[in-house]
């Protein structure tokens, strides 16, 4: 079955608002848990506008499920990968000045510098994944410095640009030739993810603000059961 991993980094967001401690990303990533997520994904910034450092390793040793590091492609962030030691990192490509993540990472341009970290991160056995765009020359470039995963960004398919589905679908078959595992996500939600589920090369699903902000309707066990059987009614 395709695995649904949930980003609780919005939790954070709401957190940080208040400047408290409530509400806590580590209790909602217990409870996606419990409500049926296969992981949790979190993505610490360089900026730290969301998850920050203490959550980091409050999520490390409090969970259950795999840890999905969401990072930029530095080094702070890749000591901080190998203090904490998730099951995965995913590099991604990260400005101060976006509001979330705007493309997939230019893996064929940056290999001479993504190498040394894969390679850093897979020798401490953290398996590696990059978040790109459905491109072959991406994909092919991912494969060669030695990435376990890619990551598809879902982005401009959830934000309906034309042919952008086939184009998942054809790199979702190309990065599987290539021997990656494929992963998808960004802006998937209740009307847009049972096309993506049902690419049969893709393994699993990352899906964070349309869950957290469609928990304050329906809280989080019941967004996640619904996500859980879209998912499910696609592959089968």
């Amino acid at each position: 079955m395709i695995r649904l991993g949930v980003n609780v980094d919005h939790v954070a967001t709401l957190r940080n608002a208040r400047g408290g401690l409530h509400p806590d990303p580590l209790e909602a990533a217990q409870l996606a848990i419990a409500s049926g997520a296969d992981g949790i994904t979190i993505h610490l910034r360089e900026d730290r506008r969301h998850i920050r450092d203490a959550d980091v390793a409050a999520m490390r040793h409090g969970i259950t499920a795999p840890l999905n590091f969401e990072m930029a492609g530095t080094n702070e962030m890749v000591r901080i990968a190998l203090e904490t030691m998730p099951n995965a990192c995913c590099l991604v490509p990260e400005k101060r000045t976006e509001v979330t993540t705007e493309g997939g990472l230019d893996v064929a341009g940056q290999h001479h510098s993504l190498r040394p970290m894969v390679v850093a991160l897979k020798a401490a056995g953290i398996r590696v994944s990059l978040f790109v765009d459905a491109d072959v020359h991406q994909l092919q470039a991912s494969a060669d410095i030695g990435a376990d995963i890619v990551e598809l960004h879902t982005g401009a398919y959830a934000h309906g640009k034309e042919g952008e589905l086939a184009r998942l679908t054809a790199g979702a078959r190309i990065a599987h030739k290539l021997g990656l595992e494929v992963h998808a996500g960004h802006g998937l939600t209740y009307e847009n993810v049972s096309a993506v589920a049902a690419i049969p090369e893709v393994m699993e699903l990352n899906i964070g603000h349309f869950i957290i902000g469609q928990a304050v309707l329906e809280g989080l066990p019941a967004v996640i059961a619904r996500f859980r059987a879209l998912m499910n009614a696609a592959r089968s």
